[in-house]
This record gives structure tokens, sequence and C-alpha cells, in this order.
């Protein structure tokens, strides 16, 4: 239950308190506002105060705090929390910089899209399509073509239920789609949460690993991704095991997947990697209910208060199904562009859809509704 936050209330918080800022009350004009607004890193994205909350046990109060009163509101915090505050401001409003991924620089002021390149029998949406090699290339150019700065291959299926895949096998599935793709210029991710398929599509060209364990799946995926010195995208999923699927038990979804990505990005660090080759993705569909799913939609903006660049992904999934009289996978792709709009107006900065024309098109649109503003 929520409760509204006061500053007393900060006074007498307890030592194990959290507090999450979160940006808020978006605006498309920002010098009409002149410094009573920020802008998140280095996007076209504004905004005029904080959805500030302190978490103290079970207990969740929050307050609407404009950017003007933030100086006050830290004034009223203990010293931890005022750091902890103090530092995701900072975090918020730090450039995020371009991604060097090989020959290619993809910049983040603006969305990018991800292509989804699934080399399996068996993904939820495009299982079968593209096990040929020479098809799953030629998928992944017309991709790039389209609009999609990044081609991402994976080779095994995470749907729920899906049987887990010998590294072997996903290996062969994937190494020569990310070699082709690759030597045509092509910025490549290899999905996987495997230390030995990462090292081969590395070798092959890619440039990103994408694991939806967030490294935790595999004790050698870590070192591998510090070696190579490569970009990663760590994912939220509630289990590190054979299915990502399993657990889902949240006291409080959106702080309790920010806390385990936290953690995950500290340990990244902590491990040799660089903090600017760091993405995160809250892993929606991932052991969470549609409820769960709607609300780290709504509190998206949350994760930039990590410092890293944020990849969503909700192409044609079940969510979408479930809030449409359960439409099937393959009619899911208004729901898909609504969804990842949705995700551009917080400011994500990567998009990870089959469907790249379409989606290419919507952020056109709203590039297009930010320069009006902006110009006007």
């Amino acid at each position: 239950m929520f409760v509204p936050l006061t500053k007393p209330h900060l006074g007498s918080a307890s030592a194990g308190a959290k507090i999450y800022c979160r940006p808020t009350c978006f605006i498309d004009r920002p010098h009409e506002l002149d410094d009573h607004c920020l802008r998140i890193a280095d996007t076209m994205v504004w905004f005029a105060a904080w959805h500030i909350s302190l978490r103290d046990g079970a207990s969740v109060k929050t307050a609407i705090v404009t950017v003007a009163e933030w100086a006050d509101w830290i004034a009223a915090m203990p010293d931890g929390l005022a750091q902890a505050a103090t530092a995701q401001r900072a975090a918020v409003v730090r450039p995020r910089g371009a991604l060097t991924l090989g020959e290619r620089t993809v910049r983040l002021n603006e969305p990018q899209l991800m292509g989804i390149l699934n080399v399996t029998p068996d993904s939820f949406s495009d299982g079968g399509k593209h096990v040929d090699t020479a098809a799953a290339t030629d998928a992944g150019f017309a991709m790039a073509t389209a609009g999609a700065a990044i081609i991402d291959v994976g080779g095994e299926s995470t749907r729920p239920g899906a049987p887990l895949v010998w590294e072997g096998d996903e290996t062969k599935r994937v190494e020569g789609v990310v070699a082709a793709l690759a030597k045509g210029g092509v910025a490549v991710s290899i999905d996987t949460r495997k230390a030995a398929v990462m090292e081969a599509a590395l070798a092959a060209g890619a440039t990103i690993v994408n694991d939806i364990s967030a490294l935790r799946y595999d004790e050698r995926a870590m070192a591998v991704v510090a070696e190579a010195g490569c970009a990663v995208a760590l994912m939220h999923a509630p289990s590190a095991k054979s299915d990502p699927h399993e657990g889902g038990d949240y006291a409080h979804i959106l702080f309790d997947v920010y806390d385990m990505l936290a953690d995950r990005v500290a340990a990244c660090i902590a491990a040799g990697i660089d903090a600017s080759r760091i993405i995160i993705d809250p892993g929606l569909g991932f052991g969470k209910s549609v409820g769960d799913n709607l609300a780290l939609i709504n509190g998206l903006a949350l994760f930039h208060t990590l410092g890293c660049p944020i990849l969503f992904g909700a192409s044609r999934k079940r969510m979408i199904g479930a809030l449409d009289n359960e439409a099937p996978a393959d009619r899911r792709l208004g729901g898909t562009v609504a969804l990842h709009y949705q995700a551009a107006t917080q400011g994500a900065q990567l998009l990870r859809v089959h469907d790249i024309a379409e989606n290419r098109q919507a952020l056109r649109i709203w590039r297009g509704l930010r320069d009006a503003a902006l110009t006007a």
C-alpha cells in the first residue's frame, strides 16, 4: 500500500531504508521551463519532477517533488539516503554516449531498434522461420536495411517450458549467421546465457552479449565478457537456472527488479566490465504477471538512475494477447508498437522488436513530434 511521503518520514527512516527517484512529469518544451526541468541522459526526453519513493521494510511512501524542490528534499534526508538520491540524479542526467560496436557506432540520443533473429525451431513467435543459415542471414540483412541498428541472434528459445539446448548445438545454429552478418557490416548481438556460445559468437564478429540471466547462469560468462571488452545487456529474470521463468514472487515488482539489476551492474563493474558497456533490461514476461509487466512499463524511467542504457523488449509478448482477447502472437503488432512507443516516451534507448519497419515508422512519428515541440 502506498502512502504519502513527507520530509519528516525521511528523517525517521530506518538504517535499512532505500530511496528510489524516478523521473516523471515528462514535458516536450523544456526551453519554457529554464532550470525547472532536467534531461534524461542525452536523449530527447525531459522531465519536470521526481517520483520519490521511500521503501522501509514492507512500507512504501511516495511523493512527487518538482525539480526546483529537489535540494530541499535532499536536505531533509539522512546522509545515506541523500547520497543515494544524489547518485541517482547524477546517473539520470549523465550522457550515455554512443555504443562502439566494431566498425559500427550506435548513438543513443534517440531510440534505436534491435532486430530479433531467432535461429530456432521453437521460439514462441517466429520459431522455425530462420533455422536455415542462408535464410536467417537474409532475414538479418533485411532487418538492418529496414532500420535495425543491431541484430540480436539467438539459438535457444526461452519461452516458458522450452527445452534446454546443448551449447554445441546452439553454437552451430548461430555461428554462421553471426559471421555472415558481421562480415556484411551489421552490428550483431548474441542472445545467449552460455559462455561457450558467447566465445564462438564474439570470435565470429558479435559485439554485444545479451544474457537473459544477467551473467548468472554460466559461471564463466562474466569472465568471457570482461576479457572480450564487449558490450553486455543484463536482463532481469527471477531465476538463473534452466527455466528463467521460475520463481517470480515479488514484494514490490518495480523495486525488486531494480535492486537485482543494480546488484548485477555493480558485480559486472567489480569484475572489470567497463560501466559504459553495460545495458540493462527489466525482462518483461520472464516470471512476471500481466500486472507486473504493466507496473514495470509505467515505472520504466526509474531504471535510468542506474546510469546505463535501457533495453526494452515487449515484441509480440503474451501480455498483449492477455489485454486483447487472447490475440495470438502473429496478431500483436499494434500492441507491440504501442508498448515500444511508450518506452520511447520514457527515454528507453534500445527497443528489441520483430517487426522493424512498423516500429521504425512509429519512432519517426515520435521524433517528428519531439522536433515540432522543440522548434515551434
